[in-house]
């Protein structure tokens, strides 16, 4: 891996610092902007409104810094799997899912998670690093689809939450008229609930919020996912019921299902009492099979039913299409535990 210093990543005023610091004029950050996350330059020399010496000068210290993938899966249903290095030596997934005229890209924001949710096989895995924004950036920006994507959801590897720092500086750049200048209705993040730092993603950015919920009831919520101990359900829902989500900004609520465990009647009523009166979805996700798990997805006719019983109570409420299954990039199933590159 490069010593160099990479660019792709820094901030409008990171970049401005930079300019200062290597003697350049003012507008040389606005350059740089335009060249990394509009035009998608390759090199420092291919920023060619930047002065000959001021290349030489920048390529002495930094780059681009993007990186290719590795390597890429491809499922029957379209779905495609990108392996990423990062810099410090692991590897993270991205699953680029398109659909018709829409295409979205699932992002990670860590090598492997230290939330241990016992029905995802990142969780599984176990932690390694927090990733840069830099390594964030690169999925999207080093993407071979990159110029079709509608969408991005950093529900991928690893708990946005708990890299909140690298996580927000990757959004102002996505979201940045001198980045690359997306909406923010545009990208979701979704969370398990690292409740210290959601009012911060939501008083900072306007991105659509997911909450990974899986069960109403603490105890039972706590059994399957171990973040419910710090950082309680009730509280989280208390501090989304003083944001105001409107049709430009979503709430959904993210739900899988498992046979026995929260697809029952009591369930589905507490879910009704608790998120009664919030403007908000739940998107129903089929649980995909984890190499020992003791957990199953209920039958299909079970899962329209939980659906349908939610809908009639006021609750919009969606199953979640699976996609990418055969090359285990579906929901939950995200791993470089078994990276081989040979």
């Amino acid at each position: 891996m490069s010593t160099l210093q990479p660019l792709y990543g820094m901030t409008p005023a990171e970049l401005g610092a930079l300019a200062a610091a290597e003697g350049l004029p003012r507008f040389a950050a606005g350059q740089m902007a335009r060249w990394l996350y509009r035009r998608h330059a390759p090199t420092i020399d291919a920023m060619t409104d930047l002065s000959a010496p001021a290349r030489v000068r920048l390529a002495s210290r930094y780059e681009v810094g993007r990186q290719a993938p590795c390597r890429a899966d491809v499922s029957s249903d379209g779905t495609k799997k990108y392996l990423f290095a990062t810099r410090q030596g692991a590897f993270v997934e991205s699953a680029y899912i398109p659909d018709r005229d829409r295409a979205t890209l699932c992002v990670s924001s860590q090598a492997g998670c230290r939330m241990g949710c016992r029905f995802c096989a990142t969780g599984k895995q176990g932690f390694t690093h927090s990733l840069t924004p830099n390594e964030i950036l690169n999925q999207i920006g080093s993407l071979p689809e990159r110029e079709r994507l509608t969408n991005l959801v950093f529900m991928g590897m690893g708990e946005p939450l708990d890299n909140t720092d690298n996580v927000l500086a990757a959004l102002g750049i996505l979201t940045s008229e001198q980045g690359f200048g997306w909406s923010p209705t545009r990208i979701t993040v979704s969370t398990a609930g690292v409740g210290s730092d959601l009012e911060r993603l939501l008083r900072e950015t306007q991105v659509h919020v997911a909450v990974s919920l899986h069960n109403p009831f603490p105890e039972e919520r706590a059994a399957i996912m171990p973040v419910e101990r710090a950082w309680p359900l009730h509280g989280l829902l208390d501090t989304l019921r003083r944001c105001d989500f409107s049709h430009q900004r979503r709430l959904s609520f993210e739900y899988i299902l498992l046979a026995g465990l929260n697809d029952s009647p009591r369930h589905l009523r507490e879910l009704v009492r608790l998120l009664g009166g919030m403007h908000c979805r739940i998107n129903l996700i089929r649980f995909h099979r984890i190499p020992g798990s003791p957990f199953f997805s209920p039958p299909e006719e079970e899962i329209v039913r939980f659906r349908d019983g939610l809908t009639r109570r006021g609750i919009m409420t969606t199953v979640r299409a699976s996609r990418g299954e055969d090359i285990r990039a579906a929901c939950g199933l995200l791993s470089t535990v078994r990276t081989n590159l040979e």
